[in-house]
C-alpha cells in the first residue's frame, strides 16, 4: 500500500511533462489546454469524492482505435488517485 502514496521523483515529473508536450503537439492541444482539462476534471470529480489532484495524471495518446480517415484517433487517459468516497455517496451507489 505504501507505493500508492509515493511521490514521483523530479526526473519522473520532467519525463512526464516532456511526454505531455510531445503528445499535445501531435494532437494540436497546448499544455495550457491540457491543464484546463485537468482542472475541470478535478473540479467535477471533487463534487463526488475526495481526490488527490496534485498527483493526477492526464494524457492524450494516439493509441486508440483507427478513425475513418485511416489514422489513429487521440485518446484521453486519466489516472486520478481517489482518497475517499463519502459514506452518503457509497449508500447512493448501493441503492
Amino acid at each position: 500500500m505504501r507505493h500508492f502514496f509515493r511521490r514521483k521523483s523530479s526526473c519522473q515529473i520532467a519525463k512526464d511533462r516532456l511526454k505531455i508536450l510531445l503528445i499535445s503537439d501531435r494532437v494540436n492541444c497546448s499544455p495550457e489546454v491540457m491543464e484546463l482539462i485537468k482542472t475541470d476534471i478535478a473540479k467535477v470529480l471533487s463534487k463526488y469524492m475526495k481526490i488527490d489532484s496534485e498527483n493526477m495524471d492526464i494524457q492524450i495518446n494516439t493509441k486508440g482505435s483507427k478513425s475513418g480517415r485511416g489514422g489513429k484517433m487521440p485518446v484521453l487517459y486519466a489516472n486520478i488517485p481517489i482518497m475517499d468516497v463519502p459514506a452518503q455517496q457509497m449508500e447512493k451507489n448501493l441503492e
